[in-house]
């Protein structure tokens, strides 16, 4: 863990509602304060850090009088709209007192579904941490909806990590790290100290939700964990009630689970293919071309789709599914829908019989998709 995290330079860290309130009973100021401190220490040793907090929910709560999260959107959205007064003006008042300035970031996934509007936060981002600003963000809750929400902030941290391109997400918690079974359930439970991420048995490893005031859970990091790998980037799950945590993280002292990612990331292009939570469709492919993709490399051609669900336009970002129904790529597609439907299990050499013209010979090209 030493080398790894004393080389990070740039940072993303995701503190959770147990580390910034009081039992979900509104903000706990002084821990705000404390992660401030720790944020500016590393700031002044020149580490970027972009900062995803939870809490918003949790203060508009406690504001409006609720002792239980709801569960309708709407409520939830005038709960974190509430909050968020709350929740950015401790941030602020906590990072002036170390003569820093704080710029509030509201994403959802429609801001990062789209291209144009990628490259507009990704360049935002930067610029506010090239000014030295430390920006802090969190998901959009008050225009959310169920199709287009991140569901944890533990997700969007990981979303964050692959836009800005950033060395390490560090999420804390109030767990001590990942564990070999739910030490709330498991006396035999053994902290896992380093892993490296996407490994298939963390997934079985992580147990459910963990607090009534967020929405996350082990297994929700442990996820965010494989997708930040995608861009290089490594993870520590630790706990956010060890003393000066961030500080001695970057100091490269071994504290929570450290899940490192694969020495090769994907390029920029591909990352945001495979940074897509919603999809426009879904094409089911048979063996033969699931092993052309996987093993060889290759485009997706139509002979090989064995279905088509959804309705998508010439250039939507789909799901590529095996025959058992596993999601194993992400694709930008040459042709509609419909017209997927009608050249399925035929050879390219047919298109134009089909649909009167051709586009592409390929239905993905192997430069529009990436594998998960």
């Amino acid at each position: 863990m030493k080398t790894i995290l004393t080389k990070a330079r740039r940072i993303v860290v995701k503190v959770g509602s147990s580390l910034v309130t009081n039992g979900g009973a509104g903000l706990d100021l002084n821990a705000i304060g404390n992660w401030a401190r720790q944020i500016a220490a590393l700031r002044a040793r020149g580490h970027e850090v972009v900062l995803v907090s939870s809490g918003a929910v949790a203060e508009g709560m406690q504001r409006l009088g609720w002792k239980q999260r709801p569960d309708a959107v709407h409520e939830l959205q005038a709960a974190a709209a509430v909050g968020q007064m709350g929740l950015v003006q401790a941030y602020e008042s906590a990072f002036r007192q170390h003569q820093l300035l704080a710029a509030q970031v509201l994403l959802t996934h429609a801001d990062l579904a789209d291209r144009e509007r990628y490259l507009n936060a990704r360049s935002t981002l930067r610029t506010l941490l090239k000014l030295g600003v430390i920006p802090i963000i969190n998901e959009n809750d008050t225009v959310v909806t169920d199709e287009i929400k991140f569901g944890d902030n533990d997700t969007l941290g990981a979303l964050v990590t692959n836009l800005i391109e950033a060395d390490a997400l560090i999420i804390l918690t109030d767990q001590s790290g990942l564990f070999s079974a739910d030490p709330r359930n498991d006396a035999s439970a053994t902290l896992i100290h380093e892993v490296q991420a996407g490994d298939a048995k963390l997934e079985t490893m992580a147990g459910g939700a963990g607090s009534h005031i967020g929405r996350g859970g082990m297994i929700t990091k442990v996820l965010a964990a494989k997708r930040a790998a995608r861009s290089g980037a490594h993870t520590v799950i630790a706990s956010g009630h060890e003393r000066d945590v961030l500080s001695r993280l970057l100091l490269g002292e071994s504290i929570g689970t450290l899940l490192t990612a694969p020495s090769l990331a994907l390029d920029a292009r591909k990352q945001w293919l495979a940074d897509h939570l919603q999809v426009s469709g879904k094409i089911t492919l048979d063996d033969g071309a699931v092993r052309a993709l996987r093993s060889e490399g290759k485009s997706l051609l139509p002979i090989g789709v064995t279905g088509v669900g959804g309705n998508f336009q010439r250039g939507a970002v789909v799901a590529l599914l095996d025959g058992d129904g596993c999601d194993i790529a992400r694709g930008l597609v040459n042709y509609s829908s419909d017209e997927a439907r009608l050249i399925a299990r035929k050879p390219s050499s047919e298109i134009e019989s089909v649909l009167g013209y051709i586009d592409e010979p390929e239905l993905i090209h192997r430069d529009n998709l990436v594998l998960l």
